[in-house]
């Protein structure tokens, strides 16, 4: 059986939590992942068939955006699903005539990010036990 075509659309903030919370933080309460400003976000969700299987939020603010809480179910990793997702993003900024994409990447993650174009900064920092480089792409 062929596996279906993925398709991304976009979700409530809160269809993202459950993913968030157990490919990102899974060892922390359910309300860790919840962000303060979630519903401020776009959010979407790459559907294969009838299951999510990886999400995306992302944050505007002038005419910077942010992605944050980007995560794919661990079993569907590695199949170009993160890809497609952050291709989407980025096709919506430039919609959008958005000036800068940007994101708090992990550090051991940044390579994946380089393929998209975003360069890291010097901004870095540590949280919840993990490394990150603020990375970020001009449009």
């Amino acid at each position: 059986m062929q596996t279906p075509e993925p398709i991304i659309k976009p979700i409530p903030h809160e269809e993202t939590w459950q993913i968030r919370h157990n490919v990102m933080w899974p060892d922390k309460p359910f309300d860790y992942v919840k962000l303060p400003n979630d519903e401020l976000g776009k959010h979407y969700g790459l559907f294969v068939g009838d299951k999510m299987v990886a999400i995306i939020s992302l944050f505007i603010e002038g005419r910077s955006a942010q992605f944050r809480k980007f995560a794919t179910i661990i079993s569907e990793q590695g199949k170009g699903y993160g890809a497609k997702l952050l291709e989407h993003i980025m096709q919506e900024a430039t919609q959008l005539n958005i000036d800068v994409v940007w994101c708090n990447a992990r550090v051991d993650k940044t390579e994946f990010y380089r393929k998209f174009g975003l360069q890291p900064t010097d901004q870095t920092f540590r949280k919840g036990g993990i490394d990150y480089v603020i990375m970020e792409k001009l449009l």
